[in-house]
Protein backbone atom coordinates (compact mmCIF):
# COMPACT_ATOMS: atom_id res chain seq x y z
CA UNK A 1 0.00 0.00 0.00
CA UNK A 2 0.63 3.52 -0.83
CA UNK A 3 0.79 5.84 2.64
CA UNK A 4 0.01 8.86 2.51
CA UNK A 5 2.88 10.58 3.50
CA UNK A 6 6.62 10.11 3.39
CA UNK A 7 9.73 10.84 5.65
CA UNK A 8 9.70 14.31 6.83
CA UNK A 9 13.26 15.42 5.22
CA UNK A 10 13.53 18.10 8.32
CA UNK A 11 14.05 15.01 10.68
CA UNK A 12 16.62 13.36 8.51
CA UNK A 13 15.01 10.19 7.66
CA UNK A 14 14.00 10.21 11.39
CA UNK A 15 10.18 9.35 12.17
CA UNK A 16 7.96 11.32 14.78
CA UNK A 17 7.89 9.15 17.38
CA UNK A 18 4.36 9.43 19.60
CA UNK A 19 2.54 7.89 22.64
CA UNK A 20 -1.11 7.98 22.76
CA UNK A 21 -2.78 8.33 25.93
CA UNK A 22 -6.53 8.02 26.49
CA UNK A 23 -8.76 6.31 28.56
CA UNK A 24 -11.55 4.97 25.31
CA UNK A 25 -10.37 2.20 23.85
CA UNK A 26 -11.68 2.72 20.97
CA UNK A 27 -10.92 6.41 20.16
CA UNK A 28 -7.05 5.71 21.36
CA UNK A 29 -6.63 2.72 18.87
CA UNK A 30 -8.32 4.51 16.29
CA UNK A 31 -6.01 7.40 16.42
CA UNK A 32 -2.87 4.58 16.11
CA UNK A 33 -4.45 3.19 13.36
CA UNK A 34 -5.02 6.65 11.95
CA UNK A 35 -1.38 7.46 12.34
CA UNK A 36 -0.09 4.33 10.55
CA UNK A 37 -1.03 5.65 6.95
CA UNK A 38 2.12 7.95 7.40
CA UNK A 39 5.33 6.80 7.39
CA UNK A 40 7.30 9.43 9.06
CA UNK A 41 4.78 8.67 12.40
CA UNK A 42 5.52 6.12 14.75
CA UNK A 43 3.26 5.31 17.72
CA UNK A 44 5.86 3.89 20.12
CA UNK A 45 3.27 2.97 23.27
CA UNK A 46 -0.73 3.98 23.97
CA UNK A 47 -1.67 4.54 27.81
CA UNK A 48 -5.34 3.89 28.74
CA UNK A 49 -4.87 5.55 32.37
CA UNK A 50 -2.93 9.34 33.02
CA UNK A 51 -0.77 6.93 35.49
CA UNK A 52 -0.13 4.41 32.49
CA UNK A 53 0.81 7.92 30.33
CA UNK A 54 3.32 9.36 32.52
CA UNK A 55 5.12 5.95 32.37
CA UNK A 56 5.14 5.80 29.09
CA UNK A 57 6.36 8.95 28.45
CA UNK A 58 9.20 8.96 30.58
CA UNK A 59 10.29 5.14 29.48
CA UNK A 60 9.82 5.60 25.88
CA UNK A 61 10.80 9.62 25.80
CA UNK A 62 8.33 10.16 22.49
CA UNK A 63 8.86 13.34 20.46
CA UNK A 64 5.03 13.93 21.08
CA UNK A 65 2.65 12.53 23.73
CA UNK A 66 -1.20 12.68 22.51
CA UNK A 67 -3.04 12.99 25.98
CA UNK A 68 -6.51 13.15 26.57
CA UNK A 69 -7.94 15.94 28.77
CA UNK A 70 -10.72 14.45 30.81
CA UNK A 71 -9.88 11.21 31.86
CA UNK A 72 -10.83 8.77 35.18
CA UNK A 73 -8.52 8.97 37.56
CA UNK A 74 -5.24 10.88 36.70
CA UNK A 75 -6.92 13.79 34.58
CA UNK A 76 -4.52 15.32 31.44
CA UNK A 77 -4.01 18.61 33.45
CA UNK A 78 -1.77 16.28 35.98
CA UNK A 79 -0.43 14.38 33.83
CA UNK A 80 1.16 17.24 32.22
CA UNK A 81 2.14 18.73 34.89
CA UNK A 82 3.93 15.66 36.33
CA UNK A 83 5.55 15.31 33.48
CA UNK A 84 7.15 18.68 33.20
CA UNK A 85 7.80 17.95 36.95
CA UNK A 86 10.01 14.90 35.97
CA UNK A 87 11.72 17.29 33.33
CA UNK A 88 10.49 15.54 30.29
CA UNK A 89 11.42 16.87 26.96
CA UNK A 90 8.33 15.45 25.01
CA UNK A 91 5.96 17.92 23.43
CA UNK A 92 2.72 17.62 25.21
CA UNK A 93 -0.50 18.06 23.41
CA UNK A 94 -3.62 17.97 24.78
CA UNK A 95 -6.31 16.02 22.73
CA UNK A 96 -10.03 17.20 23.60
CA UNK A 97 -13.71 17.26 23.36
CA UNK A 98 -13.68 20.38 25.16
CA UNK A 99 -12.96 23.78 23.47
CA UNK A 100 -13.52 25.44 26.84
CA UNK A 101 -11.56 28.61 27.40
CA UNK A 102 -10.64 27.60 30.72
CA UNK A 103 -9.42 24.23 29.63
CA UNK A 104 -7.41 25.92 26.59
CA UNK A 105 -5.76 28.52 28.79
CA UNK A 106 -5.33 26.08 31.73
CA UNK A 107 -3.45 23.23 29.45
CA UNK A 108 -1.19 26.00 27.64
CA UNK A 109 -0.18 27.73 31.33
CA UNK A 110 0.78 24.25 32.66
CA UNK A 111 3.13 23.82 29.74
CA UNK A 112 1.19 21.85 26.87
CA UNK A 113 2.52 21.94 23.42
CA UNK A 114 -0.66 22.03 21.83
CA UNK A 115 -4.48 21.78 22.23
CA UNK A 116 -6.14 20.06 19.71
CA UNK A 117 -10.08 18.63 19.37
CA UNK A 118 -10.81 15.43 18.35
CA UNK A 119 -13.60 16.32 15.50
CA UNK A 120 -10.09 17.67 13.29
CA UNK A 121 -9.90 16.27 10.05
CA UNK A 122 -7.50 13.71 9.57
CA UNK A 123 -4.88 15.65 7.20
CA UNK A 124 -5.17 18.90 9.34
CA UNK A 125 -4.42 16.28 12.44
CA UNK A 126 -1.27 15.28 10.73
CA UNK A 127 0.14 18.71 10.03
CA UNK A 128 -0.56 19.68 13.57
CA UNK A 129 1.50 17.23 14.64
CA UNK A 130 4.62 17.42 12.26
CA UNK A 131 4.23 20.86 13.39
CA UNK A 132 4.51 20.40 16.98
CA UNK A 133 7.19 18.07 16.82
CA UNK A 134 9.09 20.86 14.47
CA UNK A 135 8.66 22.97 18.04
CA UNK A 136 5.84 24.57 17.32
CA UNK A 137 2.81 25.60 19.48
CA UNK A 138 -0.56 24.18 18.03
CA UNK A 139 -4.43 24.82 18.46
CA UNK A 140 -7.15 23.57 16.34
CA UNK A 141 -9.26 26.54 14.75
CA UNK A 142 -11.56 26.70 16.94
CA UNK A 143 -9.94 27.36 20.29
CA UNK A 144 -7.22 29.67 18.30
CA UNK A 145 -9.44 32.35 19.47
CA UNK A 146 -9.15 31.96 22.92
CA UNK A 147 -5.32 33.39 22.64
CA UNK A 148 -6.68 36.82 21.28
CA UNK A 149 -9.22 37.55 24.10
CA UNK A 150 -8.30 38.36 27.40
CA UNK A 151 -7.36 35.55 29.55
CA UNK A 152 -9.99 34.08 31.84
CA UNK A 153 -10.09 33.67 35.49
CA UNK A 154 -8.69 30.25 37.21
CA UNK A 155 -10.61 27.17 38.38
CA UNK A 156 -9.00 28.13 41.41
CA UNK A 157 -9.83 32.05 41.19
CA UNK A 158 -13.17 30.78 40.22
CA UNK A 159 -14.29 28.30 43.14
CA UNK A 160 -12.60 31.37 45.50
CA UNK A 161 -14.71 33.92 44.01
CA UNK A 162 -17.91 31.86 44.65
CA UNK A 163 -16.86 31.64 48.44
CA UNK A 164 -16.60 35.03 48.52
CA UNK A 165 -20.02 35.29 47.77
CA UNK A 166 -22.50 35.11 50.81
CA UNK A 167 -25.52 32.15 50.90
CA UNK A 168 -28.10 35.32 49.80
CA UNK A 169 -25.89 36.22 46.92
CA UNK A 170 -25.05 32.73 45.55
CA UNK A 171 -29.20 32.25 45.49
CA UNK A 172 -29.26 35.42 43.68
CA UNK A 173 -26.98 34.42 41.28
CA UNK A 174 -28.17 31.08 40.19
CA UNK A 175 -31.90 32.70 39.55
CA UNK A 176 -30.38 35.31 37.46
CA UNK A 177 -28.53 33.28 35.99
CA UNK A 178 -31.95 31.59 34.49
CA UNK A 179 -33.01 34.64 33.59
CA UNK A 180 -35.28 35.63 36.50
CA UNK A 181 -36.25 39.46 36.63
CA UNK A 182 -35.39 41.07 40.38
CA UNK A 183 -39.38 40.53 40.98
CA UNK A 184 -39.39 36.96 40.76
CA UNK A 185 -36.28 36.29 42.66
CA UNK A 186 -37.65 38.69 45.07
CA UNK A 187 -40.92 36.44 45.23
CA UNK A 188 -38.56 33.47 44.74
CA UNK A 189 -36.31 34.14 47.85
CA UNK A 190 -39.07 35.95 50.05
CA UNK A 191 -37.11 38.94 50.29
CA UNK A 192 -37.59 43.11 48.88
CA UNK A 193 -37.19 43.38 45.07
CA UNK A 194 -35.11 46.65 46.61
CA UNK A 195 -32.65 43.97 48.31
CA UNK A 196 -32.42 41.64 45.64
CA UNK A 197 -30.90 44.99 43.29
CA UNK A 198 -28.01 45.02 46.17
CA UNK A 199 -27.40 41.69 46.10
CA UNK A 200 -26.75 41.37 42.41
CA UNK A 201 -25.05 44.59 42.71
CA UNK A 202 -22.39 43.07 45.48
CA UNK A 203 -22.35 39.86 43.06
CA UNK A 204 -21.24 41.86 40.25
CA UNK A 205 -18.84 43.96 42.12
CA UNK A 206 -17.35 40.73 43.62
CA UNK A 207 -17.15 38.49 40.65
CA UNK A 208 -15.34 42.02 38.80
CA UNK A 209 -18.48 41.38 36.28
CA UNK A 210 -20.30 44.46 34.17
CA UNK A 211 -23.76 42.86 33.80
CA UNK A 212 -26.18 39.58 34.97
CA UNK A 213 -25.58 38.47 30.83
CA UNK A 214 -22.04 38.54 31.63
CA UNK A 215 -22.80 36.81 35.27
CA UNK A 216 -24.67 33.66 33.61
CA UNK A 217 -22.20 33.03 31.47
CA UNK A 218 -19.84 33.29 34.48
CA UNK A 219 -21.87 30.83 36.39
CA UNK A 220 -22.64 28.30 33.50
CA UNK A 221 -18.25 28.23 33.43
CA UNK A 222 -17.99 27.44 37.00
CA UNK A 223 -21.11 24.81 36.53
CA UNK A 224 -18.78 23.12 33.51
CA UNK A 225 -15.53 22.89 35.66
CA UNK A 226 -17.89 21.19 38.59
CA UNK A 227 -19.46 18.75 36.04
CA UNK A 228 -15.68 17.68 34.59
CA UNK A 229 -14.35 17.06 38.24
CA UNK A 230 -17.51 14.65 38.91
Amino acid sequence: MEHAAGINPDRNGTPIRLVVVDDHALFRKGVSQLLTMYDDIEVVAEAATGTEGIEAVLTHRPDVALIDLHMKGLDGISVLRALKTAGSATRLVMLTVSDSSFDVMEALNAGASGYLLKDMEPGEFYMKLRQVAAGGTVLSAAVGGVLARPQPPSKQTLNEHWASLTVREQETLELVSKGASNKIVARALGIAESTVKVHVKHVLQKLNLRNRFEAAAWLRELREDERHKA
